[in-house]
């Protein structure tokens, strides 16, 4: 077996070591007394529980992406390592899984749209041809938080398609302003992401095409909308590729943040030494200005998830 093969074997077997292991912390969550405490004794752990590496400051709220990580674990495994990690929220799932979330004591952060076989992120409000499709999505997955007391849901611009920037951001204003009196009367905030149009290396790294490729474009609709319940979707790897200036963008935008999402530079990988993103003073900036919402860990691993996602947490944790 050549190298390269040998360490995805390796990585695939201590993947679905993992995953076991993340289910029996499940299980271990779900029993009660004596019974938790002899079972935990009996190392019943996951690895992160092995290494000690969690959240312990919790200033700063955290979240695992499940998209992310759906090829490693199931939702159980995903649950379970969640509450290892101290993360109290797995987001853009499924509704059908907010249930369990629930039962687990877990939130959705932040919840996807359906829309079908495409990507959320190519048909948005900017494209009055899809407004219909745009709305019933947005609707859907609002009434789903709604019913189960999550607070935001995502939304995109779409991808441009030949339509000039500024047809483009009066579409989404006027679109924006079809469904923002529901979102109030639900109380669930829809978050517009800013996503970069660099990166042509991976369809989920870089979207080459996407209008709101502008942290200040996406801002600017927002503030032409002029409700509570629509705000950033603050997406340091994107803003990084297309913007920079992370932090004083924080600053700047304080008042805008819905939702934030890491991962490193270049690559959207993990949140270590091989990237460029200083993420320990965005955290800490992002306190000063009294961020008080999730921050979505949103890399896509490029060696053993659980280990990447220890690191990210404790990274966090300022």
């Amino acid at each position: 077996m050549n190298p390269e093969n040998q360490n995805q074997a390796d990585l695939d077997r201590s993947s679905r070591r993992q995953l076991l292991e993340g289910a029996a912390l499940l299980g271990l969550a779900s029993l009660g007394g004596a019974t938790a405490a002899s079972a935990s004794a009996s190392g019943a752990e996951t690895k992160a529980g092995q290494a000690g590496a969690r959240i312990t400051k919790g200033r700063i709220k955290q979240s695992i992406v499940h998209w992310c990580f759906e090829k490693y674990w199931n939702v159980e495994a995903m649950i379970g390592i969640a509450k290892q990690l101290g993360c109290g929220s797995i987001e853009l799932i499924a509704p059908e899984h907010f249930p369990l979330l629930k039962k687990h004591g877990l939130e959705c952060a932040i919840a996807s749209i359906d829309m079908g076989a495409e990507p959320p992120f190519v048909k948005g409000f900017n494209n009055p041809k899809y407004r219909e499709q745009v709305l019933k999505a947005t609707k859907d997955s609002i009434d789903a938080c709604a019913a189960h007391g999550f607070k935001n849901v995502i939304t995109f611009t779409g991808m441009a398609e030949g339509l000039p920037n500024d047809v483009g951001a009066a579409n989404c204003v006027e679109g924006f302003k079809e469904i923002i009196g529901y979102a109030e009367k639900k109380q669930v905030t829809l978050c517009l992401e800013m996503l970069n149009t660099r990166d042509r290396s991976h369809p989920m790294k870089g979207h080459p095409g996407y209008q709101g490729n502008h942290t200040d474009y996406c801002i600017d609709i927002i503030k032409r909308v002029d409700s509570p319940n629509l705000k950033l979707l603050f997406d340091i790897y994107h803003v990084q590729i297309m913007d920079g200036d992370v932090i004083r963008r924080i600053r700047e935008h304080k008042d805008y943040l819905g939702h934030i999402h890491t991962a490193g530079n270049p690559g959207r990988g993990e949140l270590d030494d091989a990237q460029e993103i200083a993420f320990k003073p965005i955290m800490e900036a992002l306190l000063e200005v009294g961020y008080q919402g999730y921050v979505g860990q949103e890399f896509i691993p490029v060696r053993d998830p659980l280990a990447g996602l220890e690191q990210a947490v404790v990274l966090c944790d300022v």
